[in-house]
């Protein structure tokens, strides 16, 4: 929840505009304010504007438009390293931060006209690495299904369900909690989700999908549903106390049938089951890039590329491997 009293009006429109003229999600709007509030009170510390030492009780209401005007490229660029020295930043962090700074920026030059010159209009994005995803190889894929089918619990056709869409959809945490039932058409075996960015699209069931989420239907409670904001009512997977069911539960359900299959916790979560069903329909289904990016809901193609990596990892690794390689 964010807390307007704290900001400058400036970042509270900035914010209303995000919201209702860029439709962006209310976490990335959480997002924007996070990083903005962390930069504008950097910008206190180095423009000596406040006493205070410890940088979490800084405060940045009073940070007019004057100051803002002042801030150059280079004072953006000292804040990104300050994230370097002192939180041990990682690329893709200071990348989402440099996100929100050009994008504030912009609004307050082309849109709000409250500064003339863009200081972040030439901010680059911090290069990140590019490191292959970790995912689950065909044959434990099909033990963590088998050992979450066979286990002998109340809730056992609902958590199947869930692994089932994640192995077979490649979907986000995120879009499996928002499920409604009414978004799946059974005549079309599809369903529409809300993924990143507050973008719907459409998710095509297979009938792996269709089966598992059918049997579930047939056990999940219809009486005592909560009514609240959430809209436990429409959800698709409900929780112990009938409601939404939460992103924290359904990782602890991932992470309870990854023990029982004998799979390592630390090195897979949900997100990694995204990956995986995103590798396998690369290398065993012959998808095309774009096909997939269609399917991750990924904006940009350069991220779906990385499993096209994947792809050429281990055909070296084949290579590698070869009983001649070493003669």
């Amino acid at each position: 929840m964010i807390n307007h009293q704290n900001n400058p009006d400036y970042l509270n429109s900035f914010l209303d505009y995000t919201i209702t003229i860029l439709n962006k999600s209310p976490n990335t709007v959480k997002e924007y304010n996070y990083d903005l509030a962390m930069f504008l009170k950097f910008i206190k510390l180095k423009f000596n504007l406040t006493n205070e030492t410890d940088f979490s009780n800084i405060t940045i209401k009073d940070i007019s438009i004057d100051t803002i005007k002042k801030i150059k490229l280079d004072d953006i660029h000292a804040f990104l390293s300050y994230l370097t020295n002192t939180y041990h930043s990682k690329a893709a962090t200071r990348a989402r931060k440099a996100s929100s700074i050009r994008v504030f920026f912009n609004y307050l030059c082309a849109k709000a006209n409250l500064i003339e010159i863009n200081p972040a209009q030439n901010l680059e994005t911090p290069k990140l690495d590019r490191r292959l995803p970790k995912y689950l190889s065909l044959e434990d894929s099909k033990k963590l299904l088998q050992v979450t089918e066979n286990e002998d619990n109340r809730n056992s056709k609902r958590d199947y369900a869930i692994i089932t869409l994640f192995l077979n959809c490649g979907m986000r945490l995120s879009e499996l909690v928002g499920i409604n039932i009414n978004d799946i058409d059974f005549s079309e075996n599809k369903m529409t989700v809300i993924g990143k960015g507050n973008k719907e699209r459409t998710i095509y069931l297979n009938k792996a999908c269709i089966k598992a989420i059918k049997s579930y239907l047939d056990v999940r409670p219809n009486d005592g549903i909560k009514t609240d904001k959430q809209n436990s009512r429409k959800a698709l997977f409900l929780s112990e106390r009938k409601e939404r069911i939460s992103r924290r539960t359904v990782q602890y359900i991932v992470d309870k049938e990854l023990l029982i299959a004998g799979l390592d916790t630390k090195k897979y979560s949900t997100h990694k089951l995204r990956h995986t069903a995103a590798t396998l329909m690369y290398q065993y289904g012959n998808v095309d890039i774009r096909a997939l990016q269609e399917v991750l809901g990924h904006e940009s193609i350069s991220t779906t590329e990385i499993y096209t990596h994947v792809a050429n990892q281990q055909a070296r690794n084949a290579i590698e491997s070869n009983p001649l390689a070493d003669i």
